[in-house]
């Protein structure tokens, strides 16, 4: 038997304005939301939920509440990478127009990727385009 890879939960001092934040970035939808904690999934996935078997039903990004900032580098990060047909160049730039900035987290200057930070500083990649 398998497990299925239900959710990234990401500790926050803000949960709903980071949510909103990741949600415009990654362009999916709140489905739950309380002072303490919001959920986000993809856009499409809600719908497909109920036609597709429990281990195929993609994970979400849970923001949940806590009382301190973050103060060191990610342990873990999310990968993201365009299709071939965007333009990554475009899509980094539509990122930090949201509010993310570029960060250097000890990556040589000629590697594939771009290391951005999230509003409260949480690092992610955002890779060349990929297929698959």
């Amino acid at each position: 038997m398998a497990l299925r890879w239900y959710s990234v939960v990401v500790e926050t001092i803000q949960p709903r304005q980071l949510a909103d934040w990741w949600a415009r970035a990654l362009d999916w939808e709140t489905v739950y939301e309380a002072d303490d904690e919001v959920v986000i999934v993809p856009r499409w996935a809600r719908e497909l939920s109920e036609q597709l078997p429990f281990h195929r039903v993609p994970p979400g990004l849970v923001f949940v509440l806590v009382e301190h900032e973050k103060t060191t580098k990610n342990r873990l990060h999310l990968d993201l990478a365009p299709h071939t047909s965007d333009d990554r160049d475009a899509e980094i730039a539509r990122l930090e127009s949201l509010g993310a900035t570029r960060v250097d987290v000890g990556q040589s200057p000629d590697v594939s990727w771009t290391v951005l930070a999230d509003p409260e500083g949480n690092e992610f990649c955002v890779l060349s385009s990929r297929e698959f």
